[in-house]
């Protein structure tokens, strides 16, 4: 007699388990009844604008580099092969594309660091140099 009882336990937990995890069962955030998987990306110039107007950010191979890292700006850090150039400057919106800035000037030239010291670029602008860390999610 206990042997049916527990079978039967263990169907129904079964078939309310499979139903409880059904995607078809619930409703979504967007009604239309699909899953919706949200990845999460690097950070846009948009993104980082609207968290701080006044941030000096430039776009190069798809990734937003940002200056005025405290950490960053402490690296002791060598210019290497230029690998790059500001070709626009936008300081009136956030859609960027790749080499626009909204601080450096046209012109200004992008240089990998000697040192691997992570996701960090060096700008030549005006006789300085400058510091700038790639924002990377994840």
């Amino acid at each position: 007699m206990k042997v049916p009882r527990l079978f039967f336990s263990l169907v129904f937990f079964v078939i309310l388990t499979a139903y409880g995890c059904s995607s078809s069962s619930g409703s979504s955030s967007s009604g239309t009844g699909k899953l919706e998987v949200h990845s999460p990306g690097n950070p846009s110039a948009e993104e980082v604008l609207t968290s701080d107007p006044e941030a000096d950010i430039f776009q190069f191979e798809g990734l937003i580099y940002v200056n005025g890292i405290d950490w960053v700006g402490e690296l002791t850090l060598t210019k290497g092969a230029q690998v790059g150039e500001i070709k626009k400057r936008n300081d009136t919106d956030t859609n960027f594309e790749n080499e626009m800035s909204n601080k450096l000037p046209v012109g200004a030239k992008i240089f990998s660091p000697i040192e691997k010291k992570g996701p960090i670029l060096l700008v030549e602008s005006e006789g300085k140099i400058l510091k700038y860390h790639a924002l990377i999610e994840g």
